[in-house]
C-alpha cells in the first residue's frame, strides 16, 4: 500500500528540509565550491597573495609524472582494498547466513570492527606487524623471514590494503547477510531439489540474485578506499617508505598542508570530486535501472 503523507501547504515542508539543506550548503557546497576557486588560483611562496591561474594547476598536475604514480598507486590499492574486503565479506556473510551453532556470536564478532576508529586500528596494526615489537613482524623476522614494511615498498603497500580491508569487511558482511537473508529460501529449495548444490547453486542462483548489493558495495568500498583510508595510511606508513604508499588522497594533504601548495592541492581535490560524481552517477543509474525492471 503506497503512504504519501500530504501537506496543506509549502511552509512546513521547506522547515522540515532546511536543517539538511543547511548542512549540505556549509559542509559540502562551500568547501566544494572554495576548493574548486582556489584551484584556479596562484599563491606566492608564503601564502600571503594569490592571482587567477585558469587552468595552469590542472595542466601542471597531469604533467606531474608522480601525480601518474600516484593515480596508478590509488587505482591499485582500490582495487586490492575492495576485492579482498569483499571476497571475505561475502565469504562471511555465507557462513554466518548458514545454519550453526554460536551464529549470533559469530556476526557479533564479524560486525564489532566496524566500530573501531580508522586511527586505532592503524595503531592495532602497527602492533600486530612492527618489525621489532609487533606481535606477527618480530616473529617473522626471528624464524628468518624478512620483514620491515618501514623499507620495502611492496610489504609496506600489503599492510595497509590489509588494515584498510579489514577495517570494511564489517560494512560489507552486513549488506551481503541481509541480501542473503532476503533472497527466497523456497528459490533455494528449488533449486536443491533440482539437484543444484554447493559452489554451482552458489554461482547460479544466489550470486545473480546478489548482484544489486554486489554493485553497491563495489562503489561504496572505491569510495572508501579512496578517501577514508587516509587516517589509516598516514597512522602505518605516512606515505612511505619514499612514496610507495602514498595515495592521491594523502599526496592531497601532503601537497597543501605539508608543503603549502594550495592551487596544485586544491586541482587534485577537485580532480578526485569528480571521480566521486561519476562513480555516484553510475551508482544511481545501475539501482534506478534495477528498481525498475
Amino acid at each position: 500500500m503506497d503512504r504519501r503523507t500530504i501537506f496543506p501547504g509549502r511552509a512546513l515542508p521547506a522547515l522540515l528540509v532546511l536543517p539538511q539543506l543547511a548542512l549540505t550548503a556549509v559542509f559540502f557546497l562551500w568547501p566544494a565550491g572554495q576548493a574548486i576557486w582556489s584551484s584556479l588560483q596562484r599563491e606566492d611562496a608564503f601564502g600571503t597573495s594569490s592571482e587567477f591561474a585558469g587552468l595552469e594547476n590542472f595542466a601542471s598536475l597531469f604533467a606531474d609524472p608522480l601525480y601518474g604514480a600516484a593515480v596508478a598507486r590509488t587505482v591499485l590499492f582500490c582495487a586490492a582494498v575492495t576485492a579482498l574486503s569483499m571476497g571475505l565479506a561475502l565469504l562471511f556473510a555465507v557462513f554466518a547466513d548458514a545454519e550453526i551453532r554460536g551464529r549470533a556470536f559469530y556476526r557479533t564478532m564479524l560486525v564489532w570492527p566496524y566500530a573501531v576508529a580508522p586511527a586505532m586500528s592503524a595503531v592495532l596494526w602497527v602492533l600486530m606487524f612492527h618489525p621489532q615489537i609487533g606481535l606477527v613482524g618480530a616473529w617473522l623476522n626471528r624464524i628468518g623471514v624478512p620483514w620491515d614494511y618501514k623499507l620495502n615498498g611492496a610489504e609496506a603497500m600489503a599492510l595497509i590494503v590489509g588494515a584498510s580491508a579489514w577495517k570494511q569487511v564489517s560494512y560489507n558482511f552486513i549488506f551481503f547477510l541481509a541480501g542473503l537473508q532476503a533472497i527466497p529460501r523456497s528459490v533455494i529449495e528449488a533449486a536443491r531439489i533440482d539437484g543444484s548444490r554447493g559452489f554451482y547453486r552458489f554461482r547460479t542462483i544466489v550470486l545473480p540474485l546478489l548482484m544489486p548489493v554486489v554493485f553497491f558495495l563495489l562503489v561504496v568500498d572505491l569510495v572508501y578506499a579512496a578517501f577514508d583510508t587516509f587516517a589509516t595510511v598516514y597512522a602505518l606508513t605516512q606515505g612511505g617508505p619514499g612514496q610507495s604508499t602514498q595515495t592521491l588522497v594523502l599526496k592531497v594533504y601532503l601537497d597543501g598542508i605539508v608543503n603549502a601548495d594550495i592551487g596544485s592541492s586544491s586541482a587534485q581535490s577537485v580532480v578526485l570530486m569528480a571521480g566521486v560524481i561519476v562513480l555516484s552517477a553510475l551508482q544511481f543509474r545501475f539501482l534506478g535501472r534495477k528498481a525498475g525492471t
